[in-house]
C-alpha cells in the first residue's frame, strides 16, 4: 500500500466491524435477548443503511487496474481464486455447522439448504453478488473505453433506481442493487477524490452532513434500509464519503491492530458468525447469562478477534487454500508450458 491508499485498510476495518456488530445485535434480537426495540432498529437501519455498500465501494477502487494488468481471462480466474472459491468452502463450512449444532442455535438449517450453493445464505450473498459484478464490469470494460466511466456510472445509477422494471432474478437484482457503488469505487480513483476528504475540514462537514442525512432518512422521512429509494442512494454515498474521510484521518495513527483488522476483514467475514454464535451459544445455554451488553461486548470481541487469532495461526503454520485458490497460477503455469 501507499500512503495515498493506507485509508483504505482503515475503512475496511470500520466496515467489518459494523457487519460483526450487526449480526451479533440480529442474533441477539431473534435469539429472545431484551433489547430496547427502538434502540435495536434504529441502530440496525443506520449500520444496514451503507456498511455493505460501502464494502462493493472499496472492491471497485482498484479493479481498473487489476483489468489493465490481468485482462478480462486473468482477472476472471483471479475472481474465482479470491471469491468463488472461499464462498464455496465456508459456505459449507459454515452450513455445515450451523446443521450440527442447529438445535443450539437461532437457525434451522437442513443438509440440502447447506449444500445449494446456487442460493447465497447468511452473509455470503456478498460474495455471491460480487463476483457477478466483477463478471459484468469486466465485461462492461472489455467493449467500453475507460474514457466513459462517468456515463456508465449514470447507467448503475439508473440501474438503481429503476430495478423494480428488471426481472426479478436474483442474479439481476444483486446487481442492480449493488453496482452503483463498486463503480463509484471507480469514480473515486479516477478522479483521486479521497485526497480531498482528508482534511479535518472534510471531516467536519462530512460529519454534519451524514448526521444530518441520518436524522432525515430515518426521523424526518420515517424510512430504513429497507427502502432503496434516490433517498437510500444519496444517504449511502454520504455515508461512504464520511467514513473515508474518518478513515483517512486514522490512516494517520498509524493504529497496527485497525489496519490488521481491514487486512483480514475477508477472514473475519467468513467466520464471525460462527465465533459471535458460538459465544452466544456458551453465554445462554451453558452459563445462564442473558444480559444484553455482556452479549454485545462479548460476541463483538470474538467475532473479531478470534477470526484473528485463526489467521494468526494459519500464517504461522502455513495452511494454504482457506482463503483463497491457486487457480490462476496453475492456468499462468500451464500457459508458460504450453508456450
Amino acid at each position: 500500500m501507499t500512503t495515498k491508499t493506507e485509508w483504505v485498510d482503515y475503512a475496511k476495518a470500520i466496515g467489518i466491524i459494523l457487519v460483526v456488530y450487526g449480526h451479533v445485535a440480529r442474533g441477539l434480537y431473534n435469539g429472545g435477548i431484551t433489547i430496547p426495540e427502538h434502540i435495536y432498529l434504529l441502530a440496525d437501519s443506520i449500520v444496514y443503511s451503507f456498511h455493505m455498500p460501502l464494502f462493493f465501494f472499496l472492491s471497485g477502487l482498484f479493479f481498473y487496474s487489476s483489468f489493465v494488468k490481468r485482462g478480462a481471462v486473468g482477472l476472471t480466474f483471479n475472481k474465482i481464486d479470491t471469491i468463488v472459491y472461499p464462498y464455496i468452502l465456508w459456505s459449507i463450512l459454515q452450513g455445515g455447522m450451523e446443521f450440527v449444532l442447529s438445535n443450539y442455535t437461532n437457525g434451522n438449517v437442513t443438509l440440502s439448504e447447506v449444500l445449494q450453493l446456487w442460493d447465497p445464505r447468511a452473509q455470503f450473498w456478498f460474495l455471491y453478488a460480487l463476483f457477478f459484478i466483477f463478471m459484468v464490469s469486466i465485461a462492461l470494460f472489455s467493449f467500453v473505453e475507460f474514457r466513459w466511466l462517468v456515463f456508465i456510472f449514470g447507467f448503475a445509477c439508473l440501474l438503481y433506481i429503476f430495478r423494480g422494471h428488471l426481472p426479478s432474478s436474483q442474479i439481476v437484482l444483486f446487481v442492480a442493487n449493488n453496482l452503483v457503488y463498486f463503480v463509484l469505487g471507480l469514480v473515486f480513483t479516477r478522479f483521486n477524490i479521497a485526497s480531498h476528504l482528508s482534511s479535518y475540514s472534510a471531516f467536519l462537514i462530512l460529519l454534519v452532513l451524514f448526521l444530518t442525512a441520518q436524522y432525515g432518512f430515518h426521523d424526518y422521512l420515517n424510512l430504513s434500509y429497507t427502502h432503496q429509494g434516490v433517498e437510500a442512494l444519496v444517504l449511502a454515498t454520504i455515508s461512504i464519503l464520511f467514513v473515508v474521510s474518518v478513515s483517512s484521518l486514522l490512516s494517520r495513527t498509524s493504529s497496527k491492530m485497525l489496519a490488521f483488522i481491514g487486512a483480514s476483514s475477508m477472514a473475519i467475514y467468513v467466520m464471525h458468525i460462527l465465533a459471535g454464535s458460538g459465544v452466544r451459544v456458551v453465554l445462554i445455554k451453558f452459563l445462564g447469562i442473558n444480559d444484553v451488553m455482556v452479549h454485545l461486548v462479548l460476541g463483538c470481541f470474538a467475532g473479531l478477534f478470534l477470526p484473528l487469532l485463526a489467521v494468526y495461526f494459519i500464517n504461522r503454520l502455513s495452511i494454504p487454500y482457506l482463503f483463497s485458490a491457486p487457480i490462476s497460477k496453475l492456468l499462468r503455469v500451464h500457459r508458460k508450458v504450453a508456450t
